[in-house]
């Protein structure tokens, strides 16, 4: 049993996404060709936002948004401690301070009760996580955002294709940044990644950071970065995209059916009534986690950690901000939270299989 399975639905669009490497190989365009802007296109029309800039990667796209809203040194954005470590790197590359807020125990993104708290003078940006697959409370969010003038920039790498309140994710805030890294949603065969905004000029800031700063060939207004995609990972993603509202509901059915066949007493994320989700992971909480683990991989059962260390205590923050911080919903997640197999292509007899063992372990 696979984690993830990307070979079948390789199998499934094999020829097409052939044919249009094909097309790369005969134009010879591999970095910025026509692709690129088609793709965009798609994307634009997808999410429903007026520009989609595709990038070099997930966490290149977060670092394009920073720079485009001028974070720098001193400067201090708000974000969750219970993220992938690219969430906290892009703000500490660039000079400034991640300013850590607890997350809601229940869906594991950013406590919205507890944001205000954290804004200050110095504050530049907010920048929530949509984890799991499940969008953050935007609402709210942009609510208080708007109260102090601050951008929103939505880290939505794991939730691209979810909808909040009937919007999609990426669709919601200032910027929206997404990856395609393999692994995700909708995935590449490589690294790959978006932002999304409807600011005109945020767009046109963007695209220039994307290419080392420039405005046309050899002229920089702007520091910039080497953030481009290559013409075939955006084929790749034009055939993935074709087959991506299928698959969300695919996952969505999976999903549900992980409700009905794990035990009631296990902790999951909490969907809430307004939103959707891709699941890029299916989460759930045990006691024991390495145990429980340990005993699955023995029934032929592969699990995950997303994730086993809070973004405040990894090495280089604590070095870097001496100050202790204790975010108790953040470490008893990364304490007990597990993954289970998840992707659009896994059988019930798979899901049966999962939550029967999962039962004999637990119990």
């Amino acid at each position: 049993m696979q984690f993830i399975d990307l070979k079948t639905q390789s199998k499934r669009i094999e020829n097409k996404v052939m044919a249009g490497i094909q097309k790369v190989l005969d134009h010879g365009a591999y970095i910025m060709g026509p692709e690129i802007s088609e793709l965009e296109s798609n994307l634009e029309k997808f999410v429903g936002v007026d520009y989609a800039i595709a990038v070099s990667s997930g966490t290149d796209a977060l670092l394009i948004a920073l720079m485009a809203l001028g974070v720098g040194a001193g400067d201090e954005v708000i974000t969750t401690p219970f993220s992938f470590f690219s969430t906290a790197e892009v703000i500490a590359l660039l000079g400034a301070k991640p300013v850590f807020v607890d997350i809601d125990p229940n869906t594991y993104n950013m406590d919205a009760n507890l944001l205000e708290s954290a804004i200050n003078s110095k504050t530049k940006a907010i920048m929530p996580v949509s984890l799991y697959g499940q969008c953050a409370d935007f609402d709210e969010i942009n609510a208080i955002a708007k109260k102090y003038m601050l951008p929103v920039i939505e880290d939505a790498a794991q939730s691209f294709g979810a909808t909040y309140k009937g919007k999609y994710s990426c669709g919601l805030t200032t910027i929206g940044c997404t990856s395609f890294f393999p692994s995700k949603p909708l995935g590449c065969y490589g690294d790959g990644g978006a932002c999304f905004t409807n600011d005109e000029k945020l767009a046109t800031v963007m695209k220039e950071i994307r290419t080392h700063g420039q405005s046309k060939r050899y002229y920089h207004p702007r520091l910039g970065i080497n953030g481009r995609m290559d013409s075939i990972q955006a084929a790749i993603l034009l055939e993935k995209l074709a087959i991506f509202p299928e698959e969300i509901e695919l996952r969505q059915q999976i999903g549900k059916r992980y409700v009905s066949l794990l035990p009631d007493n296990i902790k999951r994320q909490s969907i809430l009534d307004h939103n959707t989700s891709v699941f890029a992971q299916y989460t759930i909480e045990v006691p024991d986690r390495a145990a429980v683990q340990e005993a699955l991989a023995a029934k032929g059962i592969p699990t995950a950690v997303h994730y086993p260390v809070g973004l405040h205590e990894q090495p280089i923050f604590k070095g870097l901000y001496t100050d202790k911080q204790t975010f108790t919903h953040t470490e008893k997640a990364a304490n007990q939270v597990m993954s289970l197999p998840m992707h659009p292509y896994l059988l019930e007899s798979d899901q049966r299989l999962i939550c029967s063992a999962i039962k004999e372990v637990i119990e």
